[in-house]
């Protein structure tokens, strides 16, 4: 997208409410287009298509549609051809997958592992698999996790039918798993391999046994991975090839971490953003040398509740905060 040379560092969107789940379009035609969820605490919330306007430099927002529940995680279907059906995934209650088109969004199909019970475990995050995008994992409350097999279905007329399946189900730890990434509460990061899912390996255990809230491994790099404790001001990056033991700390943040995100396009840059109102991005080469501090650091109006890096244009980060959503280049 040419901007005009308009070059601005910073486009910035103000939601009618306060925004949580985030993330970046992934598809080449759509490039400044993100999705944002409501966090309002009842069962009424939104999700919101928003889109950058070439020639105001504005964001815009292009849909809007009710969602039960605030969204733990939002993702765009992980396909950089734009091959696929336009699709939009949200975990809550359950596991949802949205059909996007110019003038509506609409529910294309419910994924509901818990077919036994009036209740639902809530889902506390997903992953979609940028290999394979029929393949997609869930996190959730009830200590497991479970791998989906997404079906386009045949064409009929000019609707593509997308349905869903269970294609594993793991028990992944002795509590609530609250973020899955393809590669706990029980304050531990396990690795499964989904050929032989009867064994895990213990990748790293929280000295304190604090849950761990958000896992993601390096793009570039799958060695490394990073994660962060509930409450904690730190992250921590792990090495697969040397269980146990972190080969570095991030601990420059003043109050508790909520985002990690690596760069698309380097092995060696994280990005970690906290309540402190800080986005720090670090280079880790020096490793295991100690980091002591960020090369970036950019402060928002807010406690940052999310960050995500743009897989397609490695130049820009978004944060949210408060009802604001701002995309920095970098």
């Amino acid at each position: 997208m040419s901007l005009h040379g308009k070059r601005k560092e910073i486009y910035k969107y103000e939601a009618p409410w306060t925004v949580y789940a985030m993330n970046w379009s992934v598809r080449p035609d759509k490039r400044f287009r993100l999705a944002l969820g409501s966090f309002v605490e009842e069962y009424n919330n939104k999700v919101q298509l928003v889109g950058l306007e070439e020639e105001s430099s504005e964001f815009v927002c292009r849909n809007t549609f009710d969602h039960p529940y605030p969204t733990t995680k939002i993702m765009w279907i992980p396909d950089t051809k734009g091959v696929y059906p336009d699709l939009l995934a949200t975990s809550g209650d359950y596991l949802r997958i949205w059909r996007v088109s110019d003038t509506e969004t609409r529910l294309e199909c419910l994924l509901n592992n818990n077919k036994n019970s009036d209740f639902c475990a809530p889902l506390t995050s997903f992953d979609w698999n940028e290999v394979d995008p029929n393949l997609l994992g869930t996190s959730s409350i009830d200590t497991t996790c479970t791998i989906w097999g997404l079906e386009t279905g045949q064409v009929l007329g000019r609707v593509n039918l997308v349905s869903g399946h269970v294609k594993t189900q793991l028990i992944a730890h002795d509590k609530e798993v609250y973020d899955i990434a393809f590669m706990g509460a029980d304050g531990s990061v396990r690795m499964f391999d989904l050929r032989h899912l009867e064994h895990s390996t213990i990748i790293y255990e929280d000295p304190q046994h604090h849950p761990l809230l958000r896992l993601c491994w390096n793009k570039q790099d799958p060695n490394y991975l990073a994660t962060m404790a509930m409450d904690g001001m730190e992250v921590v990056i792990l090495d697969v090839r040397v269980p146990c033991t972190p080969v570095a700390r991030l601990n420059n943040h003043r109050a508790c971490v909520n985002g990690i995100a690596w760069a698309p396009h380097s092995s060696c840059h994280i990005c970690t953003a906290a309540d402190d109102h800080q986005a720090l991005i670090w280079d880790i080469q020096q490793m295991p040398r100690a980091i002591e501090d960020p090369i970036l650091a950019y402060t928002a109006e807010g406690e940052i509740n999310n960050v995500q890096w743009a897989s397609t244009q490695p130049d820009w980060i978004a944060i949210c905060y408060n009802n604001c959503l701002e995309i920095l280049r970098v």
